[in-house]
């Protein structure tokens, strides 16, 4: 067992991770849009961030000593949403109001549209440098607060995140951690046929990165990894999180189809009942 995570705690995290891949499921359908494989592969680690890392606060978020956690890879965020309407930023029954005119839910997050977002983002491989920039500030002005990226494996195929990643290494940011999520797929394909991202670790640690690989899926397992990067203090950290795009709904895991669709009503309701199902068995391994 973690020290710094009880198991009760973690499957409390598990049954929320459960919640909030049925909330993307439910979005996703009334949207008749968006991205549902990276949605659900990360449902865990955003609920990790949201309901027990973060340094945060729904009711104030733009409290100046919160944690700031960046979205690079814009177009998963019906998960962010999720995490965030469950942790009581917003009310759950905005979800449904995904992608509509007018709704602060937009299919890429504005941060003038919704409290709590960070930054805007949608251009693919930006937010690493937005992310280093905003924790070379914070050191700057003397700032404790920590500065977390979430990131894409496919956007690694663009120059400007690896441009970010120098400078961070450069300047020692210990304050930020990236996490990518390692799910192997974009959206025409896996990501080592389209444009072989390998030996990925290697070219972090070249940059001057500490570097963890975790189970995306183990919430205790990234727990002690957040933990980790809080004792390195002479370079900035990324976590390579391996996942499953479409974690959750075996018929659509590993399918890079399902990296840009939503499902149709009637394959919501069919994915709905078996993460339901799923549900029904954390809660009683639970009890």
């Amino acid at each position: 067992m973690s020290e710094y995570i009880h198991d009760k705690k973690v499957k409390e995290l598990e049954v929320m991770a459960n919640k909030i891949r049925q909330s993307v499921i439910e979005m996703l359908v009334e949207a008749g849009s968006g991205h549902t494989a990276g949605s659900l592969g990360m449902a865990d680690i955003f609920t990790a961030f949201y309901f027990h890392i973060l340094n945060h606060d729904p009711k104030n978020p733009d409290w100046p000593d919160r944690d700031r956690l960046i979205l690079s890879n814009g177009h998963i965020c019906p998960v962010r949403y999720a995490a965030m309407a469950h942790a009581g930023y917003f009310p759950v029954e905005e979800l449904k109001t995904l992608r509509k005119f007018g709704s602060r839910l937009q299919g890429h997050p504005e941060r003038s549209a919704l409290p709590g977002v960070e930054t805007t983002s949608g251009p693919l491989g930006s937010g690493l440098g937005q992310a280093a920039g905003i924790a070379y500030g914070a050191r700057m002005d003397g700032k404790k607060f920590r500065v977390y990226c979430a990131m894409s494996d496919g956007e690694h195929e663009t120059g400007n995140l690896w441009e970010s990643a120098m400078f961070a290494g450069k300047n020692k940011l210990h304050n930020l951690t990236g996490i990518i999520d390692r799910n192997n797929i974009q959206i025409n394909g896996f990501t080592e046929d389209v444009m072989p991202l390998e030996p990925l670790r290697a070219k972090y640690e070249a940059f001057n990165w500490h570097v963890i690989d975790v189970d995306g899926h183990n919430i205790e397992e990234f727990v002690d990894a957040i933990e980790e990067t809080k004792a390195i203090f002479e370079k900035p950290t990324v976590i390579i999180a391996h996942t499953i795009p479409g974690k959750g709904i075996p018929e659509i895991e590993f399918d890079y189809d399902w990296h840009g669709k939503p499902p149709k009503p009637e394959e919501g309701e069919k994915f709905l009942r078996e993460l339901r199902t799923l549900g029904g068995k954390i809660k009683s391994e639970h009890e």
